[in-house]
């Protein structure tokens, strides 16, 4: 069981309170998260990546145990915490300005 803990706004779009739990078949990559993440949840299509290219938004960040995934390639397997479910996969919207 993989926990993602979503913002705000993505919750609210998701209709979901707190951190989602996803099964995922096979090795979980962080890729394979987000495909379970848009599949269980259809409004989150295209906001934290890109339907056609599936590129992370340039607004939105990966972090597991302290480490930014944002930059790693979708294959990459998340992180053993992550993986036993006693860490969250977090998606954090990322903010600008200054």
């Amino acid at each position: 069981m993989i926990r993602v803990a979503l913002p705000t706004h993505l919750r609210t779009l998701a209709r979901v309170d707190g951190e989602v739990r996803l099964e995922i078949a096979g090795t979980a990559t962080l890729g394979s998260v987000l495909d379970a993440l848009e599949e269980r949840y259809p409004a989150l299509r295209g906001t934290v990546r890109d339907q056609v290219t599936l590129r992370r938004r340039a607004f939105v960040r990966f972090f597991a145990c302290e480490e930014d995934l944002s930059h790693e390639p979708h294959d990459t397997a998340l992180p053993a915490p992550v993986l036993a479910g006693t860490e969250p996969l977090l998606i954090v919207g990322a903010m600008a300005g200054g």
